[in-house]
């Protein structure tokens, strides 16, 4: 029983204070090159979510330097294969927080009629890491002293957006979770099954083996 009452102390709330813990760090030095210095044990639900997060972090910035109007070919190149990379660790690592939630809930009884989620839970605190990311930026926007007023009330109008959907995320994930917890709904764990990074199911890559 010790796995399943760890997995309902998972709340939505613990997960968003870790995800910011994350963004936090990370802006500590504000740079892409910043090394992550996760400070959970390796691989607990803790420090499989605060790696998620950091990966979403570095990528927000990945995606800001690769628009600049006046980047070099070279570092466009750079850059869109470090997306690419940080694409395929993010799918893998929200895979592995999946197979952590499966492992909670697996021998929990399914009612008779039970249903199953469209989402995982993993997919669910994805979309929550990323609106973390959104709120600490737009809030920033928000209290820029270099921002016209105009600009400022634009921000606040997003951020209070925002900031419901957070709200309605985390509802959704507790009741989620709870569900599973009584068996009115169930989890399986679904493979993206990514083709473009496998040198045999790229046809592109799978030519320059030859």
């Amino acid at each position: 029983m010790n796995t399943i009452i760890h997995a309902k102390e998972l709340t939505a709330q613990k997960a968003v204070k870790i995800f910011n813990q994350s963004i936090q760090d990370y802006h500590k030095e504000d740079s892409i090159y910043a090394k992550e210095k996760n400070p959970y044990p390796q691989n607990t639900i803790e420090w499989l979510l605060y790696h998620k997060n950091w990966i979403d972090t570095i990528q927000w910035h990945l995606e800001d330097e690769i628009r600049a109007p006046n980047i070099e070919d070279k570092q466009v190149v750079f850059l869109k294969r470090w997306i690419d990379k940080s694409n395929q660790e993010r799918n893998d690592t929200v895979e592995k927080i999946d197979d952590w939630f499966y492992q909670q809930f697996k021998e929990i009884p399914k009612k008779p009629d039970a249903k199953l989620n469209s989402e995982s839970p993993a997919w669910i605190l994805d979309k929550l890491s990323i609106l973390c990311l959104k709120i600490f930026h737009m809030n920033l926007e928000v209290q820029r002293s270099d921002a016209t007023l105009e600009h400022q009330e634009k921000c606040k109008a997003k951020l209070t957006i925002l900031l419901e959907q957070k709200t309605d995320l985390c509802t959704c994930y507790d009741e989620y979770i709870q569900d599973i917890l009584n068996g009115s709904k169930y989890m399986k764990v679904y493979r993206q099954l990514k083709m473009y990074n496998d040198e045999e199911l790229n046809p592109v890559l799978r030519k320059l083996k030859k």
